[in-house]
């Protein structure tokens, strides 16, 4: 009700008549009307009674109320359905300073913004001096995962991760399972790594979340972080990926030198492998 108040006729496409209306914004049985619905029984979905409802009936009236993303799932919510994927706000899709800003804060430890593909979007410093991330390569977290010999040559743990790393991107690609983009990056993986095709066949799925990682420096060593995967809802189709030192190996020292002045001179010419 509160939402049908706010959308007035000339919004929905309507004549007001000119006339003063009792009700503010749609009445319910132009709401009705224009979701293609009976009136009696989109009077019923206000009261809250309970009748049978459809994901298309359920979006009609979203359409004709003008719901944002957010508002049409907590109808979904509301009317005891599985509401549907989280959607990027038209208005929020270029807004990616504050994100910018959050990788950035977080140092001296890595962190990178992933797209739903697993493409890099950006990442901070210290992923480029520990995880090898850089300008040049394909910028695909799955297939430098498997392609990039500078990061796997620092990965103590590349084998026993790998597993990890192809059920949850098999995870991620069974939830959209006919998008373009999902099957473009899996031929690329598959035409280029045969180890990633042997795990992807064993079909194994599992959440993304967190990973510990062993990471063989060429100027400090030894390097234990743990990665912990999050999403954020105002951007559901962006993941970001912060790695936190474990209390192992001298590990937050070590970050903290490789990001200082002294420490990024050291960093700048040694290469793994």
């Amino acid at each position: 009700m509160s939402r049908r108040a706010r959308v007035t006729p000339a919004e929905a496409g309507l004549p007001d008549g000119g006339a003063r209306r009792r009700t503010p914004g749609l009445r319910r049985e132009e709401v009705a009307v224009l979701a293609g619905v009976g009136a009696s029984w989109y009077q019923w979905l206000e009261q809250g009674r309970d009748i049978s409802v459809s994901p298309q009936v359920l979006d009609a009236v979203a359409r004709v109320l003008r719901l944002s993303n957010a508002e049409r799932r907590h109808l979904y919510v509301l009317a005891g359905l599985n509401p549907p994927a989280p959607e990027v706000a038209p208005e929020r899709r270029n807004r990616c300073d504050g994100l910018r800003r959050l990788i950035d804060t977080w140092m001296p430890y890595p962190a990178h913004i992933m797209d739903m593909y697993y493409n890099c979007v950006m990442y901070n410093a210290a992923a480029a001096a520990v995880l090898g991330m850089r300008p040049g390569q394909t910028q695909n977290c799955v297939v430098d995962f498997f392609t990039d010999p500078l990061y796997r040559s620092r990965a103590r743990d590349w084998e026993r991760n790998a597993r990890t790393v192809v059920a949850q991107f098999r995870a991620a690609c069974s939830a959209c399972p006919d998008d373009e983009g999902f099957q473009e990056v899996l031929a690329r993986v598959k035409e280029s790594s045969p180890e990633f095709t042997r795990l992807w066949e064993e079909r194994d799925i599992e959440d993304a979340g967190q990973i510990r990682k062993e990471l063989d420096h060429p100027v400090v060593g030894l390097l234990v972080v743990e990665s912990t995967a999050m999403k954020v809802p105002a951007r559901p189709d962006l993941t970001i990926v912060l790695h936190t030192p474990l209390d192992e190996a001298n590990t937050a020292a070590k970050l903290e030198w490789l990001a200082s002045p002294e420490g990024r001179r050291g960093a700048m010419y040694p290469v793994a492998g």
